[in-house]
């Protein structure tokens, strides 16, 4: 090479930034490439080209996982979830954040800053990639068209992660950086939203073809590498995101001040409905292709023990699957996506995973936080009232009292009293047990696999003894178990209302042994995800529009009722709640509210609910309400007042406009001169 540039083999392991200096443990390469290999070298070889692609993917660990516990990335937990096990011992050597903390924004310039320097890094690496496997001489073409368009979707995907937590960044150029010059002429200032977003789209278009032939669908050894439907499924979501109300038609005071160096603004003000129809197009050309479809438990499989049967609604409930949940049980059906049932490559709806590739944060270690006292669980990761509220009754009808405390009730009252030793017996309101709140009885059946109320069932089949498996837990104060509020340690739930969702029938934390909970595939975009944004983005249409799909065809997208049927129904009804009413599907208002309320549900713990709000301008107001729950102060014998919803004393909320995105580092702001703060945030003067 005449002019060096930024792509080298020694970057392969150093960078930390933009344009960081290597350090001197970082000049050793040695740890990947013991004789310093040349380029040429590494890339002619296809053990050496696989090391350099899998370092690449290394890259997508850790803080840059999409479903984490909160000690790698908070953003799992909205006004859905919380933690409260750090509140008290926040240590910022470990760089923890308490729940408080991340929901008042009180996190710092300095917090939680690894997805920026895994990001660049990653993309300068799959750059390297990109530009050189081409060199090798032990691989097909069809093979080095593959591995190139694993590395792009690895680069844009880390575009993506970065435009999703800190907005705008810069793009790097594609042909490198001449490292011989002075930062100040190597720095790059933020690119547009609306470029971001189209330099993912085109990228994961090109990754798609160039994955085609042998990436259409990964095996099992491959079940945590892209494929086609990863790259079209990461494109619907950067466009849609792109078509939201944060960056198109953005107006407010934020937008005006979010600006390059130059004062363009960030965020487009001008409106464009095409948007939404690209969004449109780009997730209908995942369902197009006949991939992926929402897993389903058969119901005789399960029989007399279905968790739960959905009422008879003259529709869904006639039909069999997939055109209604007759031959299904939508309890179960749901819970196994989640609970490690199914291995990544068996996961029908699973688009992209990391697999079990997961750091020490994992989901696993979620469940450990989810479990109860009684299984040697932490006991501290639950829901809010609002959550519990938004679930349908089987039936499809609000709950009644639903948000009655935040004021957005419809004068109804909470259902009053118990299920009985009778009621238990007899069968009715099942899956309840005994003691349990009538508020909780006839729910619809995704609220059972998700939410832990008081007196919910735990099977716990990985405890070693018997009178510790099958535990109906309860949250009481006198709770002899240690599962209620006890105010000299951290193990309760702050609401009184547990997480559910991503635990086993077998999962148990005895022994503090993580090898006692059932190892869960990340569930990074599912298809579910991808039908309820088709439907969100057809909503958003009033004119008609022609757009070309990924591989040559055409769509003429429109607000069409059918169409968005197609992403709404195989949602509702795998779930086995009945159909929208036709004067829902007929309001766009009314529609836009009940598909924000599905993916609300539908997507809990998944972390889409922290973006969701910020991507629809919500977050203003989702996240200054008061989180309503249980009064854990009481104990049984004061059971009515437990199940009385309060504002829960311990949980902070508020919502400023530096939380729209996450602050950008000082370290990165003197290396890029270039570089401009989030609103809100402070500069390294």
């Amino acid at each position: 090479m005449n002019k060096k540039i930024l792509y080298t083999v020694l970057l392969l392991v150093c960078g930390t930034g933009l344009f960081s200096s290597c350090t001197k443990d970082y000049l050793d390469s040695s740890q990947y490439f013991k004789d310093r290999l040349t380029e040429e070298k590494v890339f002619q070889s296809k053990v050496y080209s696989e090391e350099w692609l899998a370092n690449v993917f290394e890259e997508l660990r850790g803080i840059n996982a999409d479903v984490a516990s909160k000690g790698v990335t908070p953003h799992n937990f909205a006004d859905d979830m919380y933690y409260g096990d750090r509140d008290s011992d926040y240590d910022p050597s470990k760089n923890e954040l308490s729940y408080n903390m991340f929901r008042m924004g009180e996190y710092t310039e300095g917090d939680k800053q690894g997805t920026w320097t895994q990001c660049y890094r990653g993309i300068r690496n799959a750059s390297t990639f990109i530009h050189n496997i081409y060199m090798n001489t032990e691989m097909s073409e069809t093979e080095i068209d593959d591995y190139r368009g694993q590395a792009r979707f690895a680069r844009a995907y880390l575009y993506w992660l970065l435009l999703r937590k800190y907005g705008p960044v810069p793009l790097l150029p594609d042909e490198g950086l001449d490292y011989t010059e002075s930062y100040d002429d190597l720095a790059v200032p933020r690119s547009t939203y609306e470029d971001c977003a189209e330099f993912i789209s085109s990228e994961m278009l090109l990754a798609a073809r160039e994955m085609e032939a042998l990436g259409m669908v990964r095996g099992q050894d491959g079940s945590a590498r892209p494929s086609v439907g990863a790259a079209l499924a990461t494109r619907a979501k950067a466009l849609i995101y792109a078509a939201s109300p944060l960056a198109n038609g953005n107006t407010s005071a934020f937008a005006g001040l979010l600006t390059d160096d130059q004062g363009t603004p960030l965020l487009s003000a001008t409106y464009q409905e095409e948007k939404w129809a690209k969004a449109a197009a780009a997730a209908r050309d995942v369902i197009e292709l006949g991939i992926y479809h929402l897993y389903t438990v058969p119901f005789q499989e399960t029989g007399d023990d279905a968790t739960v049967i959905p009422p008879d609604d003259h529709n869904f409930s006639e039909k069999t699957w997939p055109a209604g949940w007759a031959n299904i049980d939508p309890a179960k059906s749901y819970a196994r996506v989640f609970d490690g049932t199914l291995p990544p490559s068996g996961n029908p709806e699973l688009i992209f995973t990391r697999g079990n590739n997961q750091d020490g944060e994992s989901i696993r270690a979620m469940v450990a936080h989810q479990l109860p006292r009684s299984a040697t669980g932490w006991n501290t990761h639950g829901v809010t009232q609002k959550l519990v509220d938004a679930y349908y009754m089987n039936n499809g009808a609000d709950v009644p009292g639903k948000d009655k405390e935040i004021g957005r009730g419809d004068g109804s009252e909470r259902v009053s009293g118990y299920v009985t030793e009778e009621d238990y017996t007899a069968g009715r309101y099942r899956p309840l047990r005994p003691g349990v709140s009538l508020q909780y009885a006839n729910r619809e059946p995704r609220f059972y696999a998700s939410v832990a109320f008081n007196g919910s069932f735990w099977s716990l089949l990985n405890e070693s003894q018997e009178r510790n498996r099958n535990q109906q837990v309860f949250y009481y104060r006198d709770n002899t178990k240690g599962n209620g509020f006890n105010s000299s340690n951290a193990y309760w739930l702050r609401t009184g209302f547990g997480v559910k969702k991503y635990v086993h029938p077998s999962d148990t934390y005895e022994g503090g042994n993580i090898d006692n909970i059932v190892y869960k595939p990340e569930p990074a975009i599912r298809y579910a995800d991808i039908l309820l944004l088709y439907a969100e983005a057809l909503n958003e249409l009033d004119g008609s529009h022609s757009i070309p799909s990924w591989n040559g065809g055409n769509y003429n997208i429109s607000r069409d009722i059918a169409e968005m049927q197609r992403g709404i129904h195989p949602v509702r009804i795998r779930a086995g709640v009945p159909d929208y009413p036709a004067g829902v599907y007929n309001s766009k208002e009314e529609m836009r509210q009940r598909l924000k309320r599905e993916r609300f549900i539908e997507l809990v713990a998944e972390g889409q609910r922290y973006y969701d709000l910020r991507r629809w301008m919500d977050a203003p107001v989702e996240e200054s309400l008061p989180i309503y729950g249980c009064n854990v102060l009481m104990n049984e014998n004061e059971r009515d007042l437990f199940h009385q919803p309060v504002a829960v004393w311990a949980l902070e909320t508020t919502f400023a406009d530096k939380m729209w995105f996450w602050p950008i580092s000082h370290s990165e702001l003197k290396r890029n001169n270039r570089l401009t703060q989030n609103p809100g945030w402070q500069y390294n003067d």
